[in-house]
């Protein structure tokens, strides 16, 4: 009985050491990378990436949309040179530069800037999404990684706890056998009996046919009442013991199993990751060693103000009503005329026979123009006036339902953040109650006032309430991941 007591004070000092180190949070030895795959994530994504040229090409058209339109040059040649009064004429060269009405220019600009905003915003939008994601999956690999470590440390317990059903089956036979030499043998018989470590005195029902111990004692051994009562409670006392132990080992064998599917799904989870930031599915990943509770102190009105300001969809949308207004005000100024400037030069030879004017003989002509269009066809330019006016209506309008969406987006999250909270206290508050009437429970399994169903069962709802309080963490910090989305910072 001495070993049996030794080995449920060892079993507890285990289940304290165990609990006591998740129910604390050890501190992480390694430094967190999230961070520094964020970063790489950022650096290799090929559609981050992607909409990131997309926004220097934008910016690009900010400098097109600003310039003036190309001089026109016109050059015309005669075969034969046309006699005037002057010469003859054997070329003709026109220049011309149209200029646009006053603030058409800087129209155009405003627009092509508001264009590449969007863009901008787009690329923002893109690297928000990919932090999301990013931290989704370093969520989950840290809640498998305390699946794993919760699910191995059971099976110790379990490894434990067999120890401790043998010890106890093994004294409980000892003690039916002291039981059977008081009541109908002699003390000299029964040491001559022979123990098997595992199976006490499983035969002793069949001891009355048997032949003696092989000390070849001449004394026979007869059947009596009370030698048949102690061997049924032994035969009922040792096929419980085994069947406890059988038990322990279905238990452990359905843990193991477990174990594979965790690994499994890690392995899968850890391909999505690399992925994520393109670079092979086999690189290791260092996760940190402890799934630690993310903090949410913000208000409604102060997150709600912020996802206002900073969320890249509210920014775009802002930019294209402000791209749309620039255009608008654009087309009015395309709607006035333009003006041209420019010169003509003509060529002269002189003539062998001129007719009067010798002082004008051969002299070359140049002659300055200026040119204006006449936008008389005023429906074109009306027309895309108030298609500039109906499109920024409907970007003030897109802009509402947008503000609508995100901060219904936002109320739902924060009730999922608020019920998430709760359920891990439910489930910390579970697990101190279970482990307790753990404790409880095996001192009176090593009593024989409980069964081993008892036992397992208990242990069974303390590793329940750990796993759900780990996957309740990483549902938290990945619905906190997503409110920052919305928010577009880190909180």
């Amino acid at each position: 009985m001495r070993t049996t007591y030794i080995y449920i004070l060892t079993l507890l000092l285990t289940v304290a050491n165990f609990f006591s180190a998740f129910a604390t949070g050890k501190e992480n030895t390694k430094a967190d990378s999230l961070y520094a795959y964020l970063n790489q994530a950022a650096i290799n994504s090929p559609q981050v990436q992607s909409d990131f040229m997309l926004y220097k090409a934008a910016l690009e058209k900010t400098s097109q949309a600003g310039a003036l339109p190309d001089p026109e040059l016109e050059i015309g040649l005669f075969i034969n040179p046309m006699e005037t009064l002057m010469g003859k004429q054997v070329a003709d060269f026109s220049l011309m530069q149209m200029f646009p009405w006053f603030g058409t220019r800087k129209a155009a600009r405003n627009e092509a800037t508001e264009m590449a905003r969007m863009a901008y915003e787009k690329f923002r939008e893109s690297q928000n999404n990919l932090q999301y994601e990013v931290k989704a999956k370093w969520y989950q690999l840290l809640s498998l990684n305390e699946q794993y470590k919760n699910t191995e440390a059971n099976i110790d317990l379990l490894l434990q706890l067999e120890k401790l059903a043998i010890n106890k089956f093994t004294a409980s036979s000892i003690q039916g056998k002291s039981m059977g030499n008081d009541k109908g043998m002699k003390s000299s018989d029964m040491q001559e009996m022979p123990v098997s470590p595992a199976g006490g005195m499983a035969n002793m029902g069949n001891m009355s046919s048997s032949k003696s111990s092989p000390s070849n004692t001449s004394t026979p051994i007869t059947s009596t009442p009370g030698m048949g009562g102690m061997s049924g409670s032994s035969m009922s006392s040792n096929t419980s013991g085994m069947s406890d132990i059988l038990r322990i080992h279905i238990e452990i064998a359905e843990l193991e199993d477990n174990l594979k599917n965790i690994a499994s799904l890690k392995k899968v989870v850890e391909a999505e990751f690399n992925l994520l930031l393109n670079r092979h599915k086999d690189t290791p990943i260092a996760v940190s060693d402890t799934l630690i509770q993310g903090n949410f102190e913000l208000k409604h009105p102060d997150a709600v103000n912020q996802i206002l300001a900073n969320n890249p969809m509210i920014k775009m949308i802002e930019a294209e009503t402000a791209a749309y207004r620039a255009k608008t005000k654009m087309d009015k100024k395309m709607s006035m005329p333009m003006l041209g400037i420019g010169i003509q030069y003509s060529p002269m030879k002189k003539l062998k026979h001129p007719m009067g004017m010798e002082n004008m003989n051969g002299k070359d002509m140049f002659m300055p123009m200026i040119k204006i269009s006449l936008p008389i066809f005023r429906k074109k330019y009306n027309a895309q006036q108030r298609e500039g006016i109906l499109y920024s209506q409907a970007s003030e309008l897109k802009k509402t339902n947008a503000r609508n969406i995100l901060e219904t987006e936002f109320l739902n999250l924060s009730n999922s953040l608020d019920r998430t909270k709760r359920k891990i206290d439910l489930y910390i508050k579970q697990k101190d109650l279970s482990q307790k009437a753990w404790y409880i429970i095996l001192q009176e399994f090593s009593a024989g006032r409980q069964t081993l169903t008892d036992v397992i069962t208990v242990e069974r709802q303390l590793l329940e309430y750990q796993l759900k309080k780990n996957e309740a963490i990483a549902d938290y910090n990945t619905t906190l991941a997503a409110i920052e989305k919305l928010i577009s910072n880190n909180l």
